[in-house]
């Protein structure tokens, strides 16, 4: 069946609003390391990575062979009514990882379900229902997590579950603040928090979300240190502080394990997901005992922390670790930013290439600076004829975003620079 069949198959039965990539929407049929083959036959270099799901790349034995154990057990689920040995070592694992203080763990089955999960400790720690969100935010699909959400073109209701105040920082280019320096630019933003504290809630704040880089919003990020200045203000009333980490967790940014590590500072709550399984769904959240304690009614999960998805989490986590694929990141980030911001200098359409570790963006723009869309789905559309996936986001959908398995090599970085370089 060509792709041709099957999408038209695909808009009988799936809701319109589901988003689809290219003019000519592609099924991916096969992979292996950071190569993807489509329903048609033809092969891509995948530099999005199943939005960074498939952390360190595709048919990896390690992973594969744990999986196949599990599967061998006949045991593939048995919820939270049970003991599941994996489950606990995974969570050993993330525990001590996290750095929080008496931390507990609770798996998910994706980043939305953690945040909802996060979202409703703080609500319930705090005994109240007012949040904190950045600008230009995304935290997921579900009720509480769109009311979070910064980002209209994401937002699919106004209704919500929770009082949201709107505060100024993650995306940097087109802020207020953008031409101030690193120093003023923090000085600025924790101002407008203390002003938004004052003005726009009642006082007893449940919890501050934030993404130390924005996904959804193109890969954007405030000066390092803007978040620990915030936990400042913060700690002053009680708000919890939460790091959405369901992008920039498990070494990706290169600098650090977690990318709330470039704001010296440790949250009381962190959310996961995507990288963890490369590709088995699971989530979850890690916060301090005393947060994740609070709830007083029964609850569990069925599928989240399942024995498959954790088994496989396991193995990842392994494969991740014992491969410093986090010094990987770093190495090889810096040499993919170098390439982009070369070609960059006689390009006028970018107006800006930016991120950390393997999450790189880069934001086209027309004249006087003004976002231009329609550029970015040339280059999206052009990579893909070319034989590169990438990936596109930001505000105003002007932004290329890039995000290839941790795995990915020196060869790699060079053949997709090349291709983004003809292309734009």
């Amino acid at each position: 069946m060509g792709h041709e069949e099957l999408l038209a198959r695909h808009r009988a039965v799936m809701p319109d609003w589901m988003a689809l990539y290219y003019d000519r929407p592609i099924e991916i049929a096969s992979a292996s390391g950071r190569r993807v083959t489509d329903g048609e036959g033809r092969t891509y270099l995948d530099f999005f990575a199943g939005i960074l799901t498939n952390a360190i790349g595709y048919d990896i034995a390690e992973v594969s062979d744990a999986i196949r154990s599990q599967l061998a057990t006949g045991v593939v689920h048995s919820s939270t009514l049970y003991l599941i040995r994996s489950q606990v070592e995974l969570a050993e694992r993330i525990a001590a990882l996290s750095g929080i203080p008496d931390a507990k763990v609770f798996f998910t089955n994706s980043g939305t379900e953690a945040n909802e999960t996060a979202l409703m400790l703080a609500t319930r720690h705090r005994r109240s229902d007012q949040v904190l969100a950045l600008r230009n935010s995304y935290h997921g699909r579900a009720f509480a997590t769109v009311a979070i959400t910064g980002n209209r073109a994401w937002s699919a209701s106004s209704l919500s579950p929770v009082k949201v105040a709107w505060v100024q920082g993650g995306y940097r280019y087109r802020s207020p603040f953008k031409d101030l320096s690193d120093a003023d630019y923090v000085k600025a933003c924790v101002a407008d928090l203390r002003e938004v504290i004052a003005t726009a809630t009642a006082g007893d704040v449940a919890c501050m979300v934030v993404e130390p880089i924005q996904g959804v919003g193109g890969f954007s990020s405030p000066p390092d240190g803007l978040f620990g200045a915030f936990k400042e203000v913060l700690d002053e009333h009680g708000i919890l502080l939460i790091s959405d980490e369901v992008q920039t967790g498990w070494g990706r940014t290169g600098e650090h394990f977690w990318g709330i590590g470039a704001h010296g500072v440790t949250p009381d709550a962190m959310t996961f997901a995507k990288g963890l399984g490369n590709g088995l769904a699971i989530g979850g959240v890690v916060a301090r005992g005393e947060v994740m304690d609070c709830l007083t009614a029964h609850s569990l999960s069925t599928f989240g922390g399942n024995p498959l998805a954790t088994t496989g989490a396991l193995a990842t986590l392994d494969y991740l670790l014992d491969h410093d694929l986090q010094a990987n990141a770093a190495k090889l980030g810096d040499r993919l930013i170098d390439g982009l911001r070369r070609i960059a200098e006689d390009r006028p359409a970018v107006g800006d290439v930016r991120g950390k570790g393997l999450m790189v963006g880069v934001e086209l723009v027309g004249p006087g600076d003004e976002p231009d869309a329609a550029k970015a789905v040339a280059v999206l559309e052009g990579a893909r004829e070319r034989g590169l996936l990438v990936g596109k986001g930001g505000l105003h959908g002007n932004v290329i975003r890039l995000a290839p398995p941790m795995t990915v090599t020196e060869d790699e970085v060079e053949e997709a620079l090349d291709t983004l370089e003809a292309v734009l």
